[in-house]
């Protein structure tokens, strides 16, 4: 199982992503541009003391993250307009859940992409 975070607009939130990750034993993805400048001591910065436990993956747009998704991966969008509640999904550890940007979410064909 992978998280991928589209387009971060708040470093805290994705530094609670990656000691999220840490504690599932997940890699992490980021797709820029993110909202803030996300510089290398920024990213040391965000995840504190958990960086060295995460595989974390930066990709330039969402084009070159679809590209390197997983084969048979199922990418999994968490939103509001979701087609069925979270209870009611089955994971079988071969999914990429998918977090949109905290202030807009995706983009529909991003929304429309996912599984």
């Amino acid at each position: 199982m992978r998280l991928a975070f589209y387009q971060p607009d708040i470093p805290q939130n994705l530094g609670a992503a990656i000691r999220v990750a840490a504690c599932f034993s997940c890699a992490l993805d980021i797709i820029e541009p993110c909202g803030f400048p996300l510089t290398t001591k920024a990213l040391r910065r965000a995840a504190m003391d958990y960086g060295d436990l995460v595989e974390i993956t930066r990709h330039d747009s969402w084009s070159v993250f679809e590209r390197a998704l997983p084969a048979g991966s199922r990418l999994v969008l968490f939103t509001t307009r979701g087609a069925a509640p979270l209870t009611e999904v089955s994971f079988t550890g071969h999914e990429v859940l998918l977090f949109g940007r905290e202030s807009a979410g995706v983009p529909d064909e991003i929304h429309d992409r996912a599984d």
